[in-house]
């Protein structure tokens, strides 16, 4: 077994990998392959030549500190069950100490992956809360964003003690969801067939159904800060000298 950073003659089979573990389309993946991945981003498990294991992360700031925002952890179905995870995960904390981050966050998907998680020694942080609600009241003034104005007005909405995600994170965000921005509030968000799905809001979440009459969606959900809903995991690598951060808003779920 050999665990290492991949080269460009790797991406293939990471893809591979991918595609077998996550119900992801082709189009998804382009998306992260270009604009979000970086070989010095990745590490990933070798078994007798084949890729059998593999993980990425985003880079973050938390407290002016690097963190990574781990992401896509997989592990062939034909080796699973074999301690690979854990092993993989132990060698990129000890990788990335290295490279001089503080601390590793990520999202599992479910219940059992954050008890998974929780054993190798991550702690539940950045609860947020979920609403649904339908398009109602007065159209508003909503302006579409580039990505260097969405974050710089999301740093001045974060809660304290957010993690920082911009750079990579934005430019894979902006693929995926538009960006706006109105009087009070900062959203990311997909709409289809009337459907809104709100990736973030930040600030006053009231205007929520105004937004949504504003771009004729009838119904929409809103992420936000705050609530009782465990959202991401944390794992210290500065020996303690961090406290574990408050909100965590792009799981690019």
């Amino acid at each position: 077994m050999n665990i290492k950073t991949p080269d460009s003659a790797d991406i293939p089979a990471l893809r591979s990998l991918w595609r077998e573990s996550f119900d992801d389309s082709k189009e998804f993946l382009d998306c992260f392959f270009s604009t979000a991945f970086s070989t010095n981003r990745c590490r990933c498990i070798l078994s007798n030549d084949a890729l059998v294991a593999a993980l990425h992360w985003f880079d973050c700031m938390y407290m002016d500190k690097p963190v990574a925002y781990l992401y896509a952890i997989a592990t062939a179905k034909a080796y699973q069950g074999q301690g690979l995870c854990h092993a993989l995960m132990q060698d990129t904390h000890l990788h990335l100490s290295k490279l001089g981050y503080k601390g590793a966050i990520l999202v599992p998907e479910n219940a059992k992956l954050f008890e998974l998680y929780q054993g190798i020694g991550y702690q539940t942080c950045c609860q947020h809360s979920e609403f649904a609600c339908s398009a109602s009241g007065e159209k508003i003034v909503l302006r579409h964003i580039d990505i260097d104005e969405y974050a710089c007005l999301r740093r001045k909405l974060l809660p304290a003690n957010s993690v920082i995600q911009e750079h990579e994170n934005l430019y894979f965000l902006a693929n995926q969801a538009s960006l706006y921005a109105g009087e009070t509030f900062l959203l990311a968000a997909n709409i289809e067939n009337q459907q809104l799905f709100g990736i973030e809001l930040l600030g006053d979440s009231t205007a929520a159904p105004h937004i949504l009459h504003t771009l004729n969606c009838s119904y929409g959900t809103f992420r936000t800060p705050g609530g009782g809903i465990p959202f991401a995991m944390y794992h210290d690598l500065s020996e303690g000298s961090l406290p574990l951060p408050s909100y965590f808003g792009l799981g690019f779920d």
